[in-house]
C-alpha cells in the first residue's frame, strides 16, 4: 500500500479506537462513510488539495469538511476534521489514511460481533478461490471494466456465503482499485484484520497439504521467533516440488526444491 504522513495517521487512529469500540456494530456505517469520502477525494484532485493544503488555515478546512460532509455521522465529521488540520506530506496520503481508517471501522464491526476471526479467514480463503481463476481475476482487477460489472461478479461469487463484512471489503476491493490488484487489496484488509487480533500473518506454501500437527509445530516455531501470536495462511502448490515457502511481513525463508535448485542454477553460472 501506498504510505501515509505515519504520525498524523497514528494519531488519528488513536483518536478513533475508542470511538469505534464504543460504535460496536454500528462501526459498519461509519467505516462505509469514510470509503465514500476516499471516493470523492480520489475522483477529485482539487478537493484532496483543498483538504491537504499545509497553506490553509486547519480551521478553514475543518469547515470545509463539515460542508463537505453535511448529512454524515457527526463521528466521522469530528474526526476528519480533526485529520484535515494535521500536516500530510501529500494529498494523496490523507486519503490512503482516511482509506485505512475506514477498513479499521467495516472490520472493528465484525469485531463487535466475534467475527473477526471468521472475516480473515474468508478473505484469505477468497484469494484463493481465484487461483487459477485468471479471467475472473482480470476482471476484477480491470479498471477499464464497469465497476458494477465487476461487483456483480464478486457478489456472483461470495453473496449468501460469507460474512456481510467479508463481502463488503471484497466488493470495496474491486469497485475502488485505487491503482492496486484485487488479490492485492483484499491481502491487505486480512492483514489489517490479523492487526487488529494483534496477530502476525504467515503466509506458507507448501508442495503437500500439512497435517494438524504441523501446522501446530510450524505456528510454535513462529511464535517463538517473533514474541507474538502468528496466524498461518496455507496453500497447497505442487509446483514447488517439496517444502516450503514462508513469509512474515518482509521476512521470506525460502525451503522449497525449486528455489534450491534456482540456486545451484545461479552458482554454476557464477
Amino acid at each position: 500500500m501506498r504510505g501515509t504522513s505515519g504520525a498524523s495517521l497514528k494519531e488519528a487512529q488513536e483518536r478513533f479506537e475508542p470511538v469505534l469500540r464504543a460504535a460496536g456494530a454500528d462501526a459498519l456505517s461509519l467505516g462505509e462513510q469514510l470509503l465514500t469520502l476516499v471516493s470523492a477525494l480520489d475522483d477529485s484532485a482539487a478537493l484532496r488539495r483543498s483538504l491537504a493544503d499545509p497553506s490553509r488555515e486547519g480551521e478553514a478546512k475543518a469547515g470545509l469538511v463539515a460542508n463537505l460532509l453535511n448529512g454524515f455521522d457527526e463521528r466521522v465529521v469530528d474526526l476528519v476534521s480533526g485529520m484535515v488540520r494535521a500536516r500530510w506530506a501529500g494529498d494523496a496520503d490523507l486519503a490512503d489514511a482516511v482509506e485505512r481508517l475506514g477498513v479499521d471501522a467495516v472490520l472493528a464491526s465484525a469485531e463487535a460481533r466475534g467475527a473477526l476471526e471468521t472475516v480473515e479467514d474468508e478473505l484469505f480463503r477468497l484469494t484463493r478461490a481465484l487461483d487459477g481463476q485468471r479471467e475472473a481475476k482480470q476482471i476484477l482487477s480491470d479498471g477499464t471494466t464497469a465497476p458494477d460489472r465487476r461487483v456483480a461478479l464478486v457478489d456472483a461469487l461470495v453473496a449468501g456465503k460469507v460474512d456481510t463484512v467479508t463481502q463488503s471489503l471484497a466488493r470495496r476491493a474491486t469497485s475502488s482499485l485505487r491503482g492496486r490488484r484485487f488479490v492485492q487489496t483484499l491481502g491487505w484488509f486480512g492483514d489489517i484484520a490479523a492487526e487488529r487480533r494483534k496477530r502476525l500473518v504467515a503466509t506458507v506454501t507448501s508442495a503437500t497439504v500439512l497435517t494438524r500437527e504441523q501446522e501446530q509445530r510450524l505456528g510454535a516455531v513462529l511464535e517463538r521467533s517473533y514474541g507474538r501470536p502468528v496466524q498461518l495462511n496455507v496453500t497447497v502448490d505442487p509446483a514447488i516440488v517439496g517444502g516450503m515457502r514462508i513469509q512474515v511481513g518482509a521476512d521470506v525463508v525460502d525451503s522449497t526444491v525449486l528455489s534450491r535448485l534456482a540456486d545451484a542454477s545461479r552458482r554454476l553460472a557464477g
